[in-house]
């Protein structure tokens, strides 16, 4: 019975650190990596926006020596509206997503689109010519390659230039990184 038991203990051992090595052919994907950074700005935005309002109000009262009248208030309740129909313009129209390809035991390729909407950029005041390159410059993907070793349940990627790490979770469905400094992203295993 022992002996069986330490034959199943090893085959799980064995199966569970192949997932996470045994990275060759896996791709790795999300379709907004963005979204969560926006969900949570949108969050705030109510508080902040009530907070911003009864400032410009105080300011707006202090600068003219008197309380603001109903049509004033009015003028900085459309502003706080615009500002708010724009972020939500932002989370519908603003996706980057990144896709990571293992190609080999060694070398793995991401790639990393982003797409802003026409509507975002018209709402936010740029103009026709800004809004075309803009179009331009983020319709250009490049799929970049890097190296990459395993370390547990680290991949430590290196360019030449510079290291970054992703996490690969226990079961080998999630990798974990992050995008900047403080925006952690999350990529689902598609294959």
């Amino acid at each position: 019975m022992k002996k069986i038991l330490f034959i199943v203990t090893l085959a799980l051992t064995y199966i569970g650190v192949n997932a996470q090595t045994n990275l060759v052919g896996r791709v790795y994907y999300n379709e907004n990596i963005m979204s969560n950074e926006i969900n949570d700005m949108l969050k705030d935005i109510d508080k902040e926006m009530a907070e911003s309002k009864a400032k410009a109000i105080e300011e707006a009262e202090k600068k003219k020596g008197r309380k603001l009248t109903t049509e004033e208030i009015a003028k900085i309740d459309k502003e706080m509206k615009e500002a708010k129909e724009l972020a939500n313009a932002m989370k519908k129209g603003m996706k980057v997503s990144i896709t990571i390809t293992f190609k080999d035991e060694n070398i793995m390729t991401a790639k990393i689109k982003m797409n802003v909407s026409d509507d975002i950029l018209k709402a936010a005041g740029v103009s026709w010519a800004k809004r075309k390159a803009i179009k331009l410059a983020t319709s250009i993907s490049p799929t970049e390659k890097t190296n990459y070793f395993v370390k547990d349940n680290l991949i430590i990627c290196d360019d030449g230039k510079e290291k970054d790490t992703l996490k690969i979770s226990n079961d080998g469905k999630y990798l974990y990184g992050k995008f900047e400094k403080n925006q952690p992203f999350t990529l689902t295993r598609t294959q």
